[in-house]
């Protein structure tokens, strides 16, 4: 019988091989969709951090979404003339937020971005209730977008997007994340509306 450890790595090359080509699940079809499932729930098994919001140091910092089953992140790949490009969402457990960001691709000069802040409270070991509180929506020219990393120490910083940020309302704006796995460079997080999202460490 393998170990844990070597479960553990067996099961994430799987899974990682799971999600391969599947351009963050646009490309995934119904039997991809249980496929990877169920290679994630045997990853979650082996989780090496089962309290993963202690685990300050691997889990602050920036990721980048691998794949997801959420259609509200996939829908903006059918904006017209445009498709979806990286997305990233970047973690500061110490100052309790999340910062969620898309990178819009296509036409010269019509690249966009859309970028979401929320704050989070710790509700477990595990899980976090999230409060939108910010959309910033436009094109990176007007922007003057470069970099995720830039993008968001600039909002850390407390600067406005005007005339593209916006203030989200308190109500219907609150939602849970769960982190179901973590390690050095791979995380799995699980939302209120029964999507899954899978991340590696930028």
């Amino acid at each position: 019988m393998p170990n844990s450890m070597d479960a553990n790595m067996d099961f994430k090359t799987n899974l990682l091989e799971a999600i391969a080509g599947k351009n963050r699940g646009l490309l995934a079809s119904d039997r991809d969709r249980v496929a990877i499932l169920s290679a994630v729930e045997k990853l979650e098994d082996y989780n090496p951090h089962p309290k993963p919001l202690q685990e300050k140091n691997l889990l602050d910092g920036n990721w980048r979404l691998l794949y997801t089953s959420s259609q509200s992140i996939l829908g903006l790949n059918r904006l017209p003339l445009l498709q979806l490009g990286q997305i990233y969402q970047y973690i500061d457990v110490a100052g309790s937020r999340v910062v969620n960001l898309a990178e819009i691709e296509g036409i010269p000069f019509l690249e966009s971005l859309v970028s979401v802040v929320a704050s989070f409270i710790p509700v477990s070991d595990k899980r976090i209730e999230v409060k939108f509180e910010r959309s910033i929506l436009g094109l990176q020219k007007i922007l003057n977008y470069q970099s995720p990393l830039k993008f968001i120490q600039q909002i850390s910083t407390g600067k406005r997007f005007l005339p593209a940020d916006f203030n989200l309302p308190g109500r219907d704006n609150a939602a849970w994340l769960e982190i179901t796995y973590l390690d050095e460079d791979l995380r799995i997080s699980r939302g209120n509306e029964g999507n899954v999202f899978i991340l590696a460490k930028v």
